[in-house]
């Protein structure tokens, strides 16, 4: 059960890149949209285009982490306990094992 919900839980993380395609897309637009109007800002449009395509991306890239973070961070009960019972051996334990040198 746990399982099946941390895949969907990554899956609705993962969402937010159709956000930021949209995101970008809007981007874009607006530039095309903005150098028709006045050709003569060309340049500087640009730079603001390429300001709010990078600040997109970067909101894009939480998505694949927050995914990551859900499939890793959030482990079953079953899987806690297992990695509790594999102690370290005691010292006593590798003395007996190695013998005394």
């Amino acid at each position: 059960m746990l399982e099946g919900a941390k895949s969907m839980g990554a899956g609705a993380a993962t969402i937010a890149s159709a956000g930021a395609a949209v995101g970008i897309g809007n981007v874009f637009s607006s530039l095309i949209h903005s150098v028709a109007r006045n050709p003569s800002l060309a340049k500087q449009l640009f730079g603001y285009a390429i300001l709010g395509f990078a600040l997109t991306e970067a909101i894009a890239s939480f998505a694949p982490m927050m995914a990551f973070l859900i499939l890793s961070v959030f482990r079953s009960k079953k899987e806690s306990f297992s990695l509790i019972k594999q102690a370290p051996l005691s010292h006593k334990k590798v003395e007996a094992g190695l013998g005394t040198i």
